[in-house]
């Protein structure tokens, strides 16, 4: 955490222990009755600036912060929101490329409490919730923008889309990352339905950027493009990547956009699935200010931006030697995705995963997604109280690695160590002990944890 007041410290404690009581991030009522209520009362500042609005299921984070520094590097003064936050909540809502201050979220919330309470009492009133955590976050950050004021907001949303509380907001471009299937409690498992509901965040008029998708879930897009009017630019047609090399400490591109190709494209970040999502943001970049074949970006200004984008979180280097490597994958196509790459991008002589994940996820998607690449996984858990149980999880992990290659430790520090020593051992004392490494996931929660235990500022 950054050295703040402790004053200061106090008073941010205390406004979540206020919000923690409210309904959670887990538990849902599909309403905009709240939310709209709220920014009316805010006098709607999230219609004070245009708005990109992201949906998806997995890539939304990185997209999002790619797309931010796009435009920050184009000369706009910005605003992001996104969820989950990996250490300290005010990640989740950030201006001119950084988290807001904790003395800032203070007062973003004092600002907007007094409206709360009055929202709240017409709720419960008409036999209706509260307003959720949620819900008073989105409308922090929308407050948190107006104020500032932004040139432009790129808003990520919390869960699905038609019902998510951002969606009051009408974006001007809406960005929809590969849909699969996640939050099952919540969106159920059948993708069509899940990519119905993401759907929704597309508006009348807007520009519609879509990422490659199944046939059958494309086509749930389409459909809802058409009955809006919304233009449409989709990945592998309209825009794409066309030629992706490994460098060191990333990739290079070079990415057809929408108004043309840009080059030379150096990005920090490892994995075929950031370079899509690099393609994404510059699309969505693009049709912000208008795309037409007279009308590319400066390509200078996009390598820059480009070439200075963080993901924390995000197959995130901790240390060397071993390796330890951090990703916040949630899910089996996250998980998916982060093997592919590791098989793809790095040479490791042993692997070890360390995976704590969430009671509400599928622990053996996410495993079976990871074996082929392990040497051996040490089931743990993090600090949330919905962490999966580490003896549970080692229990689902049995009949995708069998009992040789799992170890237990429940908790995160002890994991890691054991992770750490199993990488630098060697089957012979002949063996070369280097190129050892470690891989920490399976949770955003357990990717934060993780930061924090390394001594990383949330960024």
């Amino acid at each position: 955490m950054p050295r703040t007041d402790p004053a200061a410290l106090a008073a941010f404690a205390a406004v979540e222990a206020e919000l923690n009581q409210r309904w959670p991030e887990t538990k849902l009522e599909p309403s905009l009755d709240r939310i709209r209520a709220l920014v009316d009362l805010l006098g709607e500042p999230q219609r004070s600036y245009p708005v990109l609005h992201l949906t998806g299921t997995n890539g939304k984070t990185s997209t999002s912060r790619m797309l931010d520094a796009l435009l920050t590097g184009l000369g706009l003064r910005t605003g992001r929101y996104t969820s989950p936050h990996l250490q300290l909540a005010t990640e989740r809502i950030s201006v001119d490329g950084a988290p807001i201050t904790v003395e800032r979220y203070v007062e973003v919330y004092r600002d907007i409490e007094p409206y709360l309470g009055m929202v709240d009492k017409a709720s419960q009133d008409a036999g209706q919730p509260p307003l959720s955590k949620f819900e008073v976050l989105t409308a922090m950050a929308f407050a948190a923008f107006a104020d500032a004021p932004v040139d432009a907001a790129v808003v990520e949303v919390g869960l699905g889309g038609s019902w998510d509380a951002t969606n009051v907001a009408d974006g001007q471009v809406s960005l929809i990352t590969p849909i699969g299937i996640d939050h099952v409690d919540f969106l159920g498992d059948d993708v069509l339905k899940i990519a119905e509901e993401k759907a929704g965040i597309i508006k009348p008029g807007s520009v519609a950027v879509l990422a490659e998708q199944a046939a059958e879930v494309a086509a749930v897009l389409l459909k809802r493009c058409v009955e809006v009017d919304a233009t449409v630019a989709r990945q592998g047609m309209e825009f794409g990547v066309l030629e992706r090399e490994v460098a060191v400490g990333g990739q290079l591109l070079k990415l057809q956009g929408l108004s043309g190709v840009y080059d030379e494209i150096f990005l920090p970040l490892h994995g075929e699935h950031q370079a899509k999502n690099a393609s994404l943001a510059l699309a969505a970049a693009e049709a912000f200010f208008g795309a037409g074949p007279d009308r590319q970006l400066d390509v200078e200004a996009i390598r820059v931006a480009f070439g200075g984008v963080a993901t924390p979180g995000r197959l995130e280097r901790m240390r060397a030697a071993p390796a330890v490597l951090v990703d916040a994958a949630h899910n089996p196509h996250g998980a998916r995705a982060l093997a592919a790459t590791i098989s793809s991008e790095f040479a490791f002589r042993r692997l070890i995963a360390v995976v704590g994940v969430m009671r509400d996820k599928d622990a053996y998607g996410i495993l079976s997604e990871l074996e082929p690449v392990v040497s051996e996984v040490v089931l743990t858990q993090n600090s949330s109280p919905r962490a999966m149980d580490a003896d549970e999880l080692a229990g689902i992990a049995r009949s995708v690695f069998g009992e040789d290659r799992i170890v237990v430790e429940p908790r995160l520090e002890d994991a890691i160590e054991v992770g750490v020593q199993l990488a630098e051992e060697t089957d012979s004392p002949d063996e070369v002990v280097s190129g050892g490494g470690v891989l920490i996931t399976g949770s955003v929660i357990t990717a934060g944890d993780t930061r924090a235990l390394f001594g990383k500022e949330p960024s």
